[in-house]
């Protein structure tokens, strides 16, 4: 079992650069199986996700290989058109697949997908488009069944759900005729996969705004692609800065994926910059308290940005409090920051952050993703030193996370 150590109070100075964006090349990977052809993906991040998701192409009859920074995907003459149990509990962005095979292959059988436990999501609006869409769709046994020749129809959401806007539009661009997805998602993700299904040669239009237009049916080929940055781990490197102090360039992100995060750290006191596709981030001293900080789909706070802002903001001084809009059990990573000093109450999906001017080194536990990140950020800026267990978590989002954060003079290592 791999274990951080992490010695506290080192301001942080330097340059680093975000590795490909974890939310974007899931999809992009789906994608991959609807051209007859080969799709090199660049920019392409080495996580456990990303694994799992080359596992699953190659199950479905793909060729898939890593050349570098690159991922090679040749789905010419795919053969498979189920994924198995022990793949899809591996990540639960495995369900994005749903889509992408049932258009390319006519049916598709998946089990219930794994990942963090964040609380109930359900991919009810996954399901409905699809049925919308004239597929037909069988429950049974924790497993899913989907059958059916596609036609465009019009889809409306009935909240902006990312992964429900995704496999919507993977599964239209097999459709005969015109879908419009209403309600849609506006992440930059989604742009990102507009813009790869666009180099496959298929007609979708309107990602980033609350209708999704996609012509159907249109013959698609192989491409080469570069996956935007990671926003989340530009805002997880901002963070840790704002908590040790000194002064970072975070590089290979748009800074206005992440201007509600750089505004919040701003009013906290860091003074911050911005490029085309680069952020600067200077502090000195204690966090200050910020206004209610309220997760929300995009353009709105990230959920992902929540834990390890929240991280910076208990090892300063003033009152925050935090209001978790998007998944019921988001804050796990809170009782290991009160074993760090963190004076935190919650009340269901309230937490109010009272600034304790310094956290302390302990040992703690990551339960999830961007909670295990939330940790290192509180550790960088503790006293002492603190061991954090749990990393595999963190290796599904964040590639050499200790690597790049020693490149900034940080004081961690992974033994």
């Amino acid at each position: 079992m791999s274990t951080y150590l992490i010695d506290g109070g080192r301001p942080l100075d330097g340059s680093v650069a975000v590795h490909g964006a974890k939310n974007s090349v899931l999809p992009i990977l789906a994608a991959c199986l609807l051209a007859p052809g080969t799709c090199v993906i660049q920019n392409c991040p080495r996580l456990t996700d990303v694994e799992a998701s080359l596992a699953i192409l190659r199950r479905l009859g793909c060729k898939a290989e890593r050349q570098g920074e690159a991922v090679v995907v040749d789905a010419t003459a795919p053969t498979g058109w189920e994924v198995p149990d022990s793949l899809m509990r591996e990540m639960r962005s495995s369900v994005i697949f749903l889509g992408a095979i049932l258009g390319r292959m006519g049916q598709a059988r998946l089990c219930a997908p794994g990942g963090c436990e964040l609380g109930p999501r359900p991919i009810d609006l996954h399901l409905a488009a699809i049925r919308t869409l004239g597929g037909t769709v069988e429950e049974a046994d924790g497993g899913l069944f989907c059958s059916g020749s596609l036609r465009g129809a019009d889809i409306v959401l009935s909240l902006p759900s990312v992964g429900a806007t995704e496999n919507a539009m993977l599964a239209a661009v097999c459709a005969q005729g015109t879908t419009t997805i209403t309600n849609a998602a506006r992440e930059p993700e989604i742009v990102d996969l507009q813009g790869f299904l666009q180099t496959l040669g298929a007609s979708v239009r309107g990602a980033g705004s609350s209708v999704v237009t996609v012509e159907g049916g249109r013959p698609l080929h192989g491409g080469a692609y570069t996956v935007m940055g990671d926003r989340i781990v530009a805002a997880t490197y901002l963070s840790a800065a704002a908590a040790a102090g000194g002064s970072v360039e975070v590089t290979g992100v748009d800074w206005r994926t992440l201007s509600t995060v750089t505004a919040v750290l701003t009013e906290a006191g860091c003074q911050v910059t911005s490029g085309r596709d680069r952020i600067f981030l200077k502090a000195q001293g204690p966090l200050k308290g910020v206004r209610p900080i309220r997760t929300a789909p995009y353009p709105g706070f990230p959920t992902d940005a929540q834990a390890p802002v929240m991280a910076a903001l208990a090892g300063g001084t003033g009152c925050t409090v935090f209001v978790e809009n998007m998944f019921d059990s988001r804050y796990r990573h809170v009782d290991e920051l009160i074993r760090m000093g963190a004076d935190i109450r919650v009340e269901g999906r309230v937490a109010v952050v009272y600034g304790v001017n310094r956290l302390h080194g302990a040992a703690v536990a990551a339960s999830d993703l961007r909670g295990g990140a939330a940790l290192v950020v509180a550790a960088l800026g503790a006293r002492g030193r603190t061991t954090i267990t749990g990393l595999h978590h963190m290796d599904r989002g964040y590639q050499a996370l200790d690597r790049d954060l020693q490149t900034l003079g940080a004081g961690i290592r992974r033994v």
